[in-house]
């Protein structure tokens, strides 16, 4: 039994983790930057440990500090939360050796799905769909890229084996420019990811994103729990998430859901995790898998009624999994609005600073995960995000029927934040219709702020 959890996040993720320790009567230890000494799971934890000072490099990045907080504490098991150190296999790697679980995949797993090509290799061996590219790294022969760029078929993208975030990528529509573009990923590549290595796969013009949702348990059984479309973006970072994923059929739905817990199940994959997809005239082509919890869970627990934060726990304490496929029912419709400290009238500039007012929405089926209140200084240290606000319906209609109701009974004041941005894309006719690709909010920017 695990007894102790340390959660090495901070925000809103290390409030949801706390909050499902809680109801399994498990302790928490709540780790600190000197900036984040009054976050609310630092003030709610049965412990906490300042683990540095503000910049993230120095405390929540800072991996001797975090492992001596679990020492000094008796933690038995870290949670990870997302982002920061929740993908970085060493850091897996380094909580195990020092006696702790890690309450996620094991190191080997993170290392080869964080590196896209071992990634691609591994789906499909595994026979999840990709999209058409190398198959591989690109090595320095022009020529042989140069067929490879043909045989694909132009535009074709250039990616970095070890990038994320929007980076390290280069969109090539014509043979003159291939062998340029190359060379100048390899060599962003190497900056950005300290890995110069790159593959080509064939560029997706009107693609939506769409992410299927799996827990496994190492132990030879996992499930999927629907999809996501996550297509609402800006700058390749998520603005609006939803579940089911408008359009997408029961069939489509089973299909790609079962290869995806078969790969699970190949690769011994344990925990819960999410792969990508750009989706495209029916077809799914995978581009990445997460090797944790998704900021965006929340639609996929609204819809499913699984806590999957609970399930990671269950899943580290070595048990099997309780759930069988058929026991997972999709119902209703979830809608996820990240709310971000930011001016979008001022290209997104982050507003940090104190919250004087806060009013929070309520009503059935309204969600409201952040670690925010009245008084709390939003730091201008860390990521924008101060909030998710989740609704749900029996329909479509209806989540955002009462996303519309909820954006308007929110309020936020002392810092600027996205709510009205949010609120104008709820009311689009593109969104409100369903089914819009990656790059409709980029383009309709302009017209929505």
């Amino acid at each position: 039994m695990i007894e102790k959890i340390l959660i090495a996040n901070r925000g809103e993720i290390a409030l949801r983790v706390l909050r499902a320790c809680k109801e399994m009567g498990i302790k928490t230890v709540a780790v600190h930057s000197e900036a984040d000494a009054d976050l609310k799971h630092v003030l709610l934890a049965d412990e906490s440990v300042c683990i540095g000072p503000a910049p993230s490099t120095d405390s929540y990045l800072n991996v001797p500090a975090i492992i001596a907080a679990a020492e000094v504490t008796d933690a038995e098991a870290i949670h990870p939360g997302y982002g920061f150190l929740s993908e970085n296999a060493d850091f897996a790697e380094r909580v195990e050796e020092s006696g702790f679980v890690f309450i996620g995949p094991k190191a080997d797993t993170i290392r080869m799905m964080g590196d896209k090509v071992s990634a691609i290799k591994a789906m499909k061996a595994s026979g999840v769909p990709t999209v058409p590219g190398s198959g591989g790294p690109l090595g320095d022969n022009d020529e042989e890229n140069l067929r490879i760029a043909r045989e694909i078929g132009y535009p074709v993208i250039i990616k970095a084996s070890g990038g994320g975030g929007g980076r390290g990528m280069r969109v090539v529509h014509t043979e003159s420019n291939l062998l340029k573009s190359i060379q100048l990923t390899k060599s962003e590549a190497g900056s950005f990811f300290g890995n110069p290595e790159v593959y080509m796969e064939k560029f997706l013009e009107n693609p939506r994103h769409v992410e299927i949702q799996v827990l496994a348990d190492g132990q030879g059984n996992a499930i999927h729990l629907g999809e996501r479309d996550c297509s609402m973006q800006r700058r390749h970072q998520k603005v609006v998430e939803e579940a089911p994923a408008p359009g997408i059929t029961e069939e489509q739905r089973q299909r790609i859901g079962t290869a995806c817990a078969q790969a699970c199940i190949e690769i011994g994959y344990r925990g819960a995790g999410t792969f990508e997809f750009l989706y495209e005239n029916g077809e799914f082509y995978f581009i990445e898998m997460n090797t944790r919890l998704q900021v965006e869970h929340p639609v996929t627990e609204q819809v499913t009624g699984v806590d999957l934060v609970r399930a990671q726990i269950e899943i580290a304490r070595g048990e099997p999994l309780k759930l069988k496929q058929e026991d997972i029912k999709i119902n209703g419709h979830a809608i996820e609005c990240r709310v971000n400290a930011e001016n979008p009238s001022r290209n997104f500039m982050p507003s940090p600073g104190k919250i004087e007012r806060l009013h929070l929405p309520g009503g059935i089926g309204v969600r409201w995960d952040s670690h925010i209140y009245t008084g709390y200084s939003v730091p201008p240290t860390y990521d924008s995000m101060i909030g998710k606000l989740i609704c749900y319906g029996d329909n479509r209609d209806t989540a955002i029927a009462r996303m519309n109701g909820a954006l308007q009974e929110l309020v936020i004041k002392g810092i600027d934040t996205n709510i009205h941005l949010q609120r104008e894309i709820m009311n689009d006719p593109g969104f409100v219709q369903g089914g819009a690709n990656i790059h409709y909010l980029e383009e309709r920017l302009e017209h929505l702020v």
